[in-house]
């Protein structure tokens, strides 16, 4: 008879360190406003951003990828031959196949790894960080690597006035290692497909014959039914994550929201009775909404600019297109 030998959970997994890559062209509001009408002011009235990063061509998905891979894996002293794995979370690749993930860990000669890419919009790299860790602690893998990337201005409608202003492009990684202490919760996550209008694509890319639209496809937004489900999902499921990892609100160094829009942000801060020792990210006033990129780039800006400590406990929480969420507390690399 053959059995499958199953591997105890005899370790914890932790964050070992965070990199990123951001675009050199920051777009100040007064661009956008040119091409949609809008005023600059009310765009950062509306979502809290004021410029927001556009890749050139030769910022390729790829290319910015593999840049945060390479300094997150400089920051956690760990060599790409030692990975187990690489997750790419995006949604904005052009090829269906490869994953984008195989290009990185070529790119990145990590010739052991596993590959392979999460399609989770804006809560991707939650998802990416749980299976992760899971694979760390089960021991499939000593180390993985995380990436969220985005290029969301290639799926964007520059004149749309409801999403122009709102997204952006980046990427951001982190090292998920073995720990000798918890370092990464439970993730909380949920998928809602009921209500998959109310943030998708215009069209897909072809009907299912193979004739493919008039327009290009690109992200479209029901905004207000967006704000409606995040404030009324994101508080409990937060307190959930908490709850899991048996940590209280009073104990966060830092909360590291998935950057949608400033206002749901500080709704759900105030709903959790965050301390102002609680660093919050808002790193969106200068980056925008770039999808599972969002909140690596934010937990880098806190650690970089000393809001937030190395080891401190930090709630993720992502969400988007699905509608779908996912979270945990972690510890900070």
């Amino acid at each position: 008879m053959i059995t499958l030998q199953d591997t105890q959970v005899l370790r914890h997994s932790r964050l070992l360190g965070v990199g990123t890559y951001r675009p050199e062209r920051s777009v100040p509001n007064t661009e956008i406003a040119e091409r949609t009408g809008l005023d600059p002011d009310w765009i950062e009235k509306r979502s809290g951003i004021r410029s927001r990063r556009y890749a050139s061509p030769d910022e390729t998905l790829p290319t910015m990828a593999t840049a945060a891979a390479e300094k997150a894996l400089a920051a956690a002293g760990i060599g790409a031959d030692q990975l187990g794995a690489v997750i790419v979370a995006t949604i904005t690749s052009m090829e269906q196949m490869p994953a984008v993930a195989v290009e990185v860990a070529h790119r990145l000669r990590a010739e052991r790894a596993a590959a392979f890419d999460v399609s989770a919009a804006c809560a991707g790299f939650c998802h990416a960080v749980a299976l992760a860790s899971d694979l760390v602690r089960m021991a499939r893998a000593d180390h993985v690597l995380v990436i969220g990337a985005e290029r969301m201005t290639d799926i964007l409608d520059h004149s749309d006035r409801d999403t122009a202003f709102l997204f952006a492009d980046g990427a951001g990684a982190v090292v998920v290692g073995p720990s000798d202490e918890p370092g990464i919760g439970p993730v909380v996550w949920h998928a809602d497909g009921s209500r998959n209008a109310a943030l998708k694509m215009t069209s897909p890319w072809h009907d299912g014959t193979g004739a493919r639209p008039d327009a290009r496809p690109a992200i479209t937004m029901a905004g207000w039914k967006v704000f409606r489900w995040a404030t009324g999902e994101l508080v409990p499921a937060a307190r959930r994550m908490l709850d899991l990892a048996g940590v209280t609100v009073d104990q966060l160094d830092a909360f590291i929201p998935h950057q949608a829009n400033m206002l749901i942000t500080d709704f759900v801060v105030e709903q959790l009775g965050l301390s102002e020792r609680t660093a919050v990210a808002r790193d969106i006033v200068t980056s925008g909404n770039t999808s599972a990129a969002s909140i690596p780039l934010a937990m880098d800006e806190l650690l970089s600019t000393g809001r937030a400590p190395s080891g401190g406990l930090a709630l993720l929480t992502g969400f988007g297109a699905g509608l779908v969420y996912a979270g945990q507390v972690v510890r900070l690399p």
